[in-house]
């Protein structure tokens, strides 16, 4: 049995045995069916993340905590 993988190495999205070049400067956002990765929880979201990038996600996790 094949485990489904799914990663960010440098410019590469890997999905599966699939890959194809990183749409977002930083990961975040990376879209996958109807899905949306997130770099920091290692996990597909419903909706795109609010944030810009990486370094505002940090920012507000920094002034407000977890999120």
């Amino acid at each position: 049995m094949t485990v489904w993988e799914f990663s960010i190495q440098g410019s590469v999205v890997k999905i599966g045995n699939k890959e194809r070049q990183k749409i977002s400067a930083h990961g975040c956002n990376e879209p996958f069916k109807n899905r949306y990765w997130c770099p920091k929880r290692q996990w597909f979201r419903k909706e795109s993340c609010p944030f810009a990038n990486r370094r505002e996600c940090e920012n507000f996790t920094a002034m407000c905590g977890s999120i």
